[in-house]
This record gives C-alpha cells, sequence and structure tokens, in this order.
C-alpha cells in the first residue's frame, strides 16, 4: 500500500509539473481574448457584434490550425526519450568494458541521432503552420467577404470585414508560436510559456487602446485596430519565446527554423497525425456552436444563460486541456521507453487530478452560484432575474457534466500520446453528433425539457465520448504490451 501511494504521489507530481504551467497558459490565453471583447464593447454594440463574427471565424481557422501541430509535442518527447535510453544503455555499456575505454562517440551518437531528429520535426512543425497559417489567412478573408451572403448585416460584416483582413497576417506568427510551443512542452521545458502569455496579455491591452485610439503617434484605427493589436502581439508572442529558447542550453541546439528545409516525408507524417486533430478540434466547437443556435431558440434569457454558463465551462475547460496535453506528452515518453505500466497509470493519475478541480469548481457552483454568476446577470435588476434563474438551474447539471468533458478532453490526448488521433476523432464524432445532438435535441424539444433538456443532451455526448475513448485507449495499450515483447524478439 505504501509503494502505490509513493507510486502515485510521483505520477501526480510528473503529470502536475507540466499541466500546471499549461493550463495557467490556456487560462492566460482565455484572458487575451477577453480584453478584446472588453475593448469591442467600448467601441459600441455594433463594433461588437462585428468583432464577434471576425474572432468567431478567426478562432475557429487557429484552433484547426492549432490542431495541425499538436502532434508536435508528442514526437519530440518520444525521441528525446529514445535518446536517454540509448545514452543509458551506451553508458551501461561503456561502464561494463574494463579491458578497454569506449570510443567517445559511443555515448554520443544515440543523442546525435536524436538530435537530428527533433530538428527535423522542429523544422516539418513549422512548413505545417506556414502553409495552414497562409492558407487560413486567405480562407479567413474570403469568408469576410461572403458575410452579407451569410445572412450578417451588411454594416457589421463590412466592419468585419477590416478587423478580419487585420487579423490575417497574425494567423501565421500565431501558428508558429505553437509549433515552437509544442517543441518545448515536447522537451519538457514549458516554463517560459507563462511568463510569455502573461505579458501578451498586458501588451494587447495597450496596444489595443493605442490603434483604437490613435495614442503614442499610432495611427487611429477603431475596430481595426484591434485586429492590428491582437497580429502584432502574436509576432511579439513568437519571437518571445524563439528568444527564450535559444537561451536554453538544452532547446538551442535543436531549434531550427528554416520550414523550407524541411524533410517531406515528416511534413506528411505530421499532417497524417494533425489532421484528425484539426477535424476534432473543428468538430467540437461545432458542436457547441450548433447547442448555441437551438438555446438561442428558446428566447433572450435563455440565451444569455446559455452563454454565461458556457463560458463557466471553457474556463474551466482550460484546465482539462493542460491535463490532457501532460498526460499525452507523458505517455509518448513512457511508450519510447517501453515502460506500458507507467502509461497506464497516467490515465489515472490525470482522470483523478481531472475530477479533484472539477469536484472543487463543482462544489463552488452548488453552494454560491449568486457570486459565481454575478459578473453576468445583477441580482438587483429586474430583466436579468430570468436569465439568473435559468442560470442558476443549469449549474446543477455543469457541475458533473465538466467531469465528463474534462475526461473525454483527457482521452483524446492520451490516444494522441499513443499516435492514434484517427480513433479520437471518430469516437467524438460518435459522441458530439450521433449522441449528444440527438440527445440534446429530443430533450430539449419533443420532450419539453427547453435549456435544461439542451444541456442534459450535452452531458450525455460528452458522457458517452469520455467512455469510448478512455476504453480504445485501455484497449490500445493492452495490444501494444502485448505486442512488445513479440517486437523486440523480431527486432532482435
Amino acid at each position: 500500500m505504501q509503494q502505490q501511494l509513493t507510486t502515485l504521489a510521483r505520477d501526480s507530481r510528473a503529470l502536475t509539473a507540466l499541466a500546471v504551467p499549461l493550463a495557467l497558459t490556456q487560462l492566460a490565453q482565455v484572458a487575451l481574448t477577453t480584453t478584446d471583447t472588453i475593448m469591442m464593447g467600448v467601441l459600441g454594440t455594433e463594433a461588437l457584434a462585428a468583432g464577434g463574427l471576425a474572432l468567431v471565424i478567426f478562432n475557429q481557422l487557429r484552433t484547426m490550425g492549432v490542431g495541425l501541430v499538436t502532434s508536435v509535442g508528442n514526437q519530440v518527447a518520444a525521441a528525446a526519450a529514445r535518446a536517454e535510453r540509448g545514452a543509458e544503455a551506451a553508458g551501461t555499456e561503456k561502464a561494463g568494458a574494463k579491458e578497454a575505454a569506449a570510443e567517445p562517440d559511443a555515448v554520443t551518437e544515440p543523442a546525435t541521432g536524436a538530435d537530428h531528429e527533433v530538428r527535423g520535426l522542429v523544422r516539418a512543425a513549422m512548413a505545417v503552420a506556414t502553409l495552414a497559417g497562409l492558407a487560413g489567412a486567405v480562407l479567413m478573408v474570403l469568408i469576410g467577404q461572403a458575410a452579407t451572403w451569410l445572412g450578417q448585416d451588411a454594416t457589421v460584416a463590412h466592419r468585419a470585414q477590416g478587423m478580419l483582413a487585420a487579423l490575417a497576417p497574425g494567423l501565421v506568427p500565431c501558428l508558429w508560436f505553437q509549433a515552437v510551443r509544442q517543441f518545448t512542452v515536447g522537451m519538457r521545458r514549458p516554463q517560459a510559456l507563462l511568463q510569455i502569455t502573461l505579458a501578451s496579455v498586458a501588451v494587447n491591452a495597450a496596444l489595443n487602446w493605442a490603434f483604437i485610439h490613435g495614442t503614442w503617434g499610432l495611427p487611429r484605427l477603431g475596430l481595426t485596430g484591434i485586429g492590428v493589436a491582437t497580429s502584432s502581439v502574436y509576432l511579439l508572442s513568437f519571437l518571445a519565446l524563439y528568444a527564450s529558447a535559444r537561451r536554453d542550453p538544452q532547446l538551442a541546439p535543436l531549434l531550427s527554423l528554416d520550414f523550407w528545409r524541411a524533410d517531406p516525408a515528416t511534413v506528411r507524417r505530421l499532417l497524417g497525425l494533425g489532421t484528425p486533430i484539426a477535424a476534432t478540434y473543428g468538430s467540437e466547437a461545432g458542436f457547441f456552436s450548433v447547442t448555441a443556435l437551438l438555446a438561442g431558440s428558446f428566447g433572450p434569457a435563455a440565451l444569455a444563460a446559455h452563454t454565461a454558463v458556457n463560458q463557466l465551462v471553457y474556463i474551466v475547460f482550460q484546465v482539462a486541456v493542460g491535463l490532457s496535453h501532460a498526460a499525452s506528452i507523458n505517455v509518448s515518453r513512457e511508450l519510447a521507453l517501453g515502460e506500458h505500466a507507467a502509461a497506464r497509470r497516467i490515465k489515472n493519475t490525470a482522470l483523478a487530478c481531472g475530477a479533484a478541480v472539477t469536484a472543487l469548481v463543482g462544489i463552488v457552483y452548488l453552494t454560491v452560484p449568486d457570486l459565481v454568476l454575478r459578473p453576468y446577470f445583477d441580482p438587483d435588476a429586474p430583466a436579468d432575474q430570468q436569465g439568473l434563474t435559468i442560470a442558476t438551474s443549469l449549474l446543477v447539471l455543469v457541475a458533473v457534466l465538466q467531469l465528463f468533458d474534462c475526461a473525454q478532453n483527457i482521452g483524446v490526448g492520451l490516444l494522441r500520446g499513443l499516435d492514434d488521433t484517427r480513433s479520437g476523432f471518430r469516437i467524438t464524432l460518435i459522441g458530439y453528433w450521433a449522441v449528444g445532438l440527438p440527445c440534446a435535441w429530443l430533450l430539449a424539444y419533443p420532450l419539453g425539457g427547453e435549456i435544461r433538456g439542451l444541456w442534459f443532451g450535452l452531458l450525455l455526448g460528452l458522457a458517452t465520448t469520455a467512455a469510448l475513448l478512455l476504453r480504445r485507449y485501455s484497449r490500445a495499450l493492452t495490444a501494444k504490451a502485448a505486442a512488445a515483447p513479440d517486437a523486440v524478439a523480431a527486432g532482435a
């Protein structure tokens, strides 16, 4: 029993050491987009509508672009782990050779091969990020031009087009940042990410104000200025992360940005792994977008309640993202070392950490709902009473739902650690669209549950997704463990 507790404590420390900075970085990025939204509101309702439309388009393309490079961290982690194992084996062999000193290259050769592999992965990641950023930027502008054809108000669409044109150039450095980020996470050295992201929030707020109002000698651009500021911050963030990595003695020798020299086979491998991840991210975003449209059919109060509660879920979701990425990287590492039992423990540790966080947050929801919802509703305003009542009733469901939301996110990350991104995509399609959305519609409309029925359907969809993902991971890991001795024998 004591040994089990010691192992659990060690696994928890290894997971949280990586998950905490990643989760805090995610939360800081939420603050970045929140700052933009607040600045839009200062410019008026029309600006908020146009800016919100532009951000929805930008975030959808950005999220899918991030998915294309997300697997880089897993590939880097596996390569680094193989290098460590090779170095240890070479060191053991050297120590056992008493009759003669080992050749110097015998120890360094595995690391040198791994260095070449990691540099190749970074080049390929930068190539994928560049291609995705350029394609996304063009698509962003084209969607903006077609906004009026999609039923949007002409004035709002015109203002959104200006902001999208300003946001488009920022997509490339944004994805460059994500590529280098995955490299640093794969090397298990992500600490600079948090400081850079926090600094970017302050810089973004200052540049927003300057470009909106034309202060400090900058042009007065209004709403478009927010797009210019955001693109500038993405470029500055990338440069800061690059400079930080260049100062790190472990990262600097491996950081190669000459993407034009990327190996086509490595690029194809990353695209093969990343495309299902991008599709999964896009599917999830679309799933929640459709539910928002359904919520709006029950009136403004229901939509306001849905928006407020959904934002609460989104904030907690960032913790799940940190746990998912950390678990995914650690699984890749342990499998590269041949530690299948450790990979199995990672699942249990990540789920336990997620359950602890969501349970604590759920207790807060249930004990002080008025405090939790105060940023969204004024309890003393008669116009907010109906929305507040609906949102308060939804918090009971959300307290349970966020556990399954966290679990399914961890499940996607665990499968990514196995380099199995296709199964994750297929399972999320089943959970979101074949189970979640039909259940939400059935409970909300024919069964008369309205907005509460809608959220109960969401809960069922996320629970199904989590169960299927975790089952798939356990079975796939068992299969890998069973095949490992045969693989060793075949390679001997």
